[in-house]
């Protein structure tokens, strides 16, 4: 792995705006966020705070938060986020050489809302192939080395097939030495054996087996009974 815990320097207690009232983002200034594997899923609804969690540590790497390989610095003129610009990292022993120098540091941020524009940056012309296709040649061409590896909602692109073409690439990946951190609702991608799994919400931040999560729970029933959900939405 290339690091073993992300917190927050600073003390925003004062501070009730957004994203310092997120549950998740107080308890990481609380206790920071460790890293049990080298893959971590962190899962949650819409609003829960787990995509404001993967940007910072995106940011706190040095990656754009645009989306793009460490190299490209930056693609928006946006400055960091306040939790981004806070957040540090505790090297893992085989991650302190790339921890202690900026130049060294390898990795990708590819975020669904931006990934076309990123994905152009890095000379995959998605102009001329599919999103879901852009997405993979990303994964086969770019997730390559040892870095770190943040993704947001990658599955947003994919079919079923290729998000476990993502699950291959995924492991190949920390096979060579690379750390990836996710955030997702798919119950494809959680499955990963070995994969440490975080469910955000109004509880802040626990860990969780993958057949405990409420969204392997919601797409079991689902797909056995589509009628029991649909008549709560349907005219």
């Amino acid at each position: 792995m290339i690091i073993e815990r992300a917190y927050a320097v600073g003390d925003p207690r004062h501070e009730d705006a957004w994203p310092w009232d997120v549950p998740c983002v107080r308890d990481l200034l609380a206790d920071g966020l460790r890293f049990t594997a080298p893959v971590t899923f962190l899962v949650g609804e819409n609003g829960s705070g787990k995509s404001t969690l993967v940007e910072a540590l995106a940011e706190g790497f040095g990656l754009d938060s645009w989306g793009g390989s460490h190299d490209w610095r930056y693609a928006s003129h946006r400055p960091k986020s306040a939790l981004g610009e806070r957040i540090r990292f505790d090297a893992a022993p085989r991650g302190r050489r790339m921890m202690g120098s900026w130049s060294a540091r390898k990795g990708f941020f590819l975020r669904a809302e931006t990934a076309l524009d990123a994905l152009d940056r890095e000379g995959f012309a998605p102009d001329s192939i599919s999103h879901g296709e852009g997405f993979l040649a990303a994964f086969r061409h770019k997730f390559l080395q040892p870095g770190l590896y943040v993704m947001d909602e990658p599955e947003a692109a994919l079919s079923f097939g290729s998000c476990l073409e993502l699950i291959g690439h995924i492991d190949e990946l920390v096979r060579k030495g690379g750390q990836v951190v996710c955030a997702t609702h798919s119950p494809l991608l959680t499955a990963l054996p070995g994969a440490d799994i975080v469910e955000v919400g109004e509880h802040g931040m626990r860990r969780a087996a993958w057949d405990e999560l409420a969204l392997v729970d919601h797409w079991r029933r689902y797909l056995a009974d589509p009628r029991a959900y649909l008549r709560h939405v349907l005219g």
